[in-house]
This record gives structure tokens, C-alpha cells and sequence, in this order.
């Protein structure tokens, strides 16, 4: 299958900003977001939790909407509802309205962006305490396993914080603190504009400049890289009771835009697409070890993670990192099959394809492509798919299957030698060498 080729126009502005629009008048609604380099990886440990909490005042009103109940109406009023997320590296917000509104809910966008008037600091702090909340167990303790995987992976670097900080940290902020993170992050060097669905792409960019035009032009965020100082296989064992174990089985991987992604997307796919792969066929189907099973890859610019999730039985919990543990050193030595190979790249196809029939995911492609410097059009995606090969998924499984790349959490109640057997099975594994 062939990937046709997507329409899109970019600009820079005056000021730095990045633009991108992409049209596909088949849709019948537009979209509009901004991408920023804001997140818990460019904080510290006294701004943890700064870049979450300001994407919530952000919609709490401007100089001329007084609350966040006028800010939601008036974008409600246009057909569309505002959305926004934080992750560990970037924040987006967004909208997606019926065409004909587009240039009105641009101009309120951008007063949204550039005009925050950081109104009811203590109700939000409230709001965010609770959501912190959902993360502790009932003596206050962190019991998120993709918290706590992440500080097992990276102790000492801020993709090791959780995004939403901690409740004395974000009872600590004031307005001087969230307006100089606004000042510093929200700035046309660190920003990507993406405009896609039924736009006319030259007025989509005119539109662009003129309501961001006038953004802070700054200068583009950057922190150090992860240092890979693991030398052996971590394991972390957190009691939690509960009516099962939340394990989490990660291998330290490639950036985003390392040449060996391609043939890491392909593995991912033989992996996990679908229960008629690998993973779900072998752990749930073949074995019923447990309901369900996942694997992803959660990629930065600068390094990247294939993370493994289930919830087991307490006490099987040893015996779905082994067989995971197994899925990964067969892979790394016999390799796929040339079938599965085909299939995972006939189903990439369709999937790049598809994004088309969303303009979020359009948006999306594109804006973070532009973002963090891998920009690439879903046609040239596809073509170096296609030329991956069963020996570069070898390659690729055989370099991430070492024992200097895996860490292994278990948040449950590992009980009757359980944990025993878990470290035994983690600290005595010799990866695919």
C-alpha cells in the first residue's frame, strides 16, 4: 500500500513562530492547536508541577473574559470545546470547531495564549491537589506505576519528575512564579501553530500570523540530555495493597530521531498491534496469565523507552516478566517472521492514512514533527518503513535487550517469596547475548 501524498504549507514568522496548516476539505471541521516546549523535563525540583498547573490557569480567564466559565462559553458558543495537556516534554492546547468559525476562535485562542489574566489561583491549586490526589495511596505515598517508573528510569533527571508535581509544591506557587513560566515557555521559539481539516491553507497561515504575530519571540528551551548510567538491571518493589500487581517491564531505547526508529516502529508493531501479535497472543490467549497487556514506545528527542504494562495476580507476577522477558530475547535472536514484517507495515500504511480522516492527528503529525526537529511527511515515513528489514529488527531488539537497559517496578503485594523470586529473575537475567 502506498501512502498518498499530504497537503501542507509552512511559515516562519517575523517573530520566530513556526506555522503549519494542512488541508483536507473532505472534513467538514478545522482545527487549530498550539505545541510548546513547556513540561516537567524543563523544570526543577523547586518548579515541579509549574508547567501542568499553569496549563490550567491558562483557561481561567483573560483581561477581557473574567472567568473560565466565559472563556469555555465563548468556544462553546463556536461549536467547539477547548483541550489541553501536559506531558513530560511539551504541552498542546487546542480546538476543533465547524469551519466557518475558524477565524473567530483563532482570535480568542491567541487571547487565551497571550493574555492570561490568572484569575482564582487558590480554587485551581485546589483542583490540582485533587488530581495529584488520585496518585497517592491513603498514607500519601506514590503508588502510580508510570510515576514511579519513570523515577526508577531516570533518579536524577527532570523526565524522572511527575508532571503534576506534589501538593506542598503547588500550594507553594504564586502568580510572579506562573506568570515568568508563561513568559519563559510560551514564546514564539519554543512554539509550533498548526492549523488543519477544511482550511484554505494560505489564509489558515495569514491567519496565523496575524493573531500570533505579535507573540514573545524568546529563546528556545533546551535542557541536558539523560546520561545512561545504568550499569545493570533495576528492580523496585512497592507494597500497595490491592487486588492485583501493576508491573511495569522497561528497556531504555532510541530517541525520537535516531536513524533506528523506523526499524523500533516496526518493532513495536510484531510486538503490540493488536491481540494477533506477539504479546497479547502469548501472555493472554496462549496462557491466560492475565486480561490484558500492553507495550509502547514513549520516545523524547533524546532518548525513549519500550515500556510493557499489565496488572497480574500478585503471584504471577514473576511469571509475566519472564515471559515478556522471553518475547524480547526471541525477538533479538530469531527475529520476525517475514509475514508479521509484512503485516506491520501494510498496517502502518493504513494507519498514516487514516490520520487524514482526523485533523487532530494531522495536526499533531506535523506540529510535533516541526517541534523537535524530526520533521518528516507521512509518504516519507512510510518509505522508511518499508525499507526496514527482519535483520534491522533484529539489530534494533538485540541492542535494547541488555541488561544495562531494563528496570522492572512492581507496585502490589508480592508475597510468599514472590519479591524474592522477581529479583532473582530480574538481577539473573543476561539478555539476548
Amino acid at each position: 500500500m502506498t501512502v498518498a501524498a499530504v497537503s501542507f504549507s509552512t511559515r516562519t514568522l517575523d517573530n520566530g513562530l513556526r506555522v503549519i496548516a494542512t488541508a483536507n476539505p473532505a472534513l467538514h471541521r478545522v482545527h487549530v492547536a498550539l505545541y510548546v516546549r513547556v513540561g516537567s523535563r524543563f523544570e526543577d525540583p523547586k518548579t515541579n508541577g509549574l508547567s501542568h498547573f499553569l496549563e490550567h490557569m491558562l483557561y481561567r480567564g483573560t483581561s477581557r473574559m473574567k472567568s473560565a466559565h466565559e472563556v469555555n462559553l465563548a468556544f462553546e458558543t463556536l461549536g467547539g470545546s477547548l483541550y489541553a495537556a501536559t506531558q513530560a516534554d511539551y504541552g498542546v492546547f487546542s480546538v476543533t470547531l465547524p469551519p466557518e468559525n475558524l477565524e473567530r476562535a483563532s482570535e480568542l485562542f491567541a487571547e487565551v495564549m497571550l493574555d492570561p489574566a490568572f484569575f482564582d489561583i487558590e480554587i485551581e491549586k485546589g483542583i490540582v491537589c485533587e488530581e495529584i490526589l488520585e496518585d497517592l495511596d491513603d498514607e500519601g505515598r506514590q503508588v502510580d506505576p508510570d510515576n514511579l517508573s519513570r523515577m526508577l528510569v531516570y533518579p536524577s533527571h527532570p523526565l524522572g519528575y511527575t508532571i503534576a508535581g506534589d501538593i506542598a509544591r503547588v500550594r507553594s506557587f504564586d502568580e510572579g512564579a506562573v506568570r515568568a513560566h508563561h513568559r519563559r515557555h510560551y514564546a514564539a521559539a519554543s512554539s509550533v501553530l498548526a492549523f488543519s481539516g477544511a482550511i484554505d491553507e494560505g489564509r489558515a497561515l495569514d491567519l496565523g500570523e496575524r493573531v500570533l504575530g505579535a507573540m514573545n519571540p524568546g529563546t528556545r528551551i533546551d535542557t541536558p540530555p539523560p546520561a545512561h548510567a545504568q550499569h545493570k538491571a533495576r528492580l523496585q518493589i512497592v507494597e500497595n495493597v490491592s487486588s492485583q500487581t501493576e508491573l511495569r517491564v522497561l528497556f531504555r531505547a532510541f530517541a525520537e530521531i535516531s536513524p533506528d526508529r523506523p526499524a523500533l516502529d516496526a518493532l513495536m508493531r510484531i510486538i503490540h498491534d493488536g491481540m494477533s501479535t506477539r504479546l497479547y497472543r502469548r501472555i493472554c490467549d496462549d496462557q491466560g496469565l492475565c486480561y490484558d497487556v500492553s507495550c509502547g514506545y514513549d520516545g523524547y528527542e533524546d532518548d525513549g523507552l519500550v515500556d510493557f504494562a499489565a496488572g497480574v495476580v500478585h503471584e504471577r507476577t514473576t511469571k509475566v516478566t519472564a515471559e515478556i522477558l522471553a518475547l524480547m530475547t526471541e525477538l533479538a535472536t530469531a527475529g520476525p517472521t517475514e509475514d508479521e514484517l509484512s503485516r506491520c507495515k501494510t498496517r502502518h500504511a493504513w494507519e498514516l492514512s487514516a490520520q487524514r480522516d482526523a485533523c487532530e492527528d494531522m495536526a499533531g503529525f506535523f506540529a510535533g514533527g516541526l517541534l523537535f526537529g524530526r520533521f518528516e511527511t507521512p509518504e516519507e515515513r512510510q518509505q522508511k518503513i518499508e525499507a526496514v528489514t527482519r535483520d534491522d529488527v533484529v539489530r534494533v531488539a538485540r541492542e535494547i535487550t541488555k541488561p544495562s537497559n531494563l528496570n522492572v517496578l512492581a507496585v502490589g503485594l508480592l508475597e510468599d517469596d514472590e519479591d524474592k523470586r522477581l529479583a532473582d529473575l530480574v538481577h539473573g537475567w543476561r539478555g539476548a547475548s
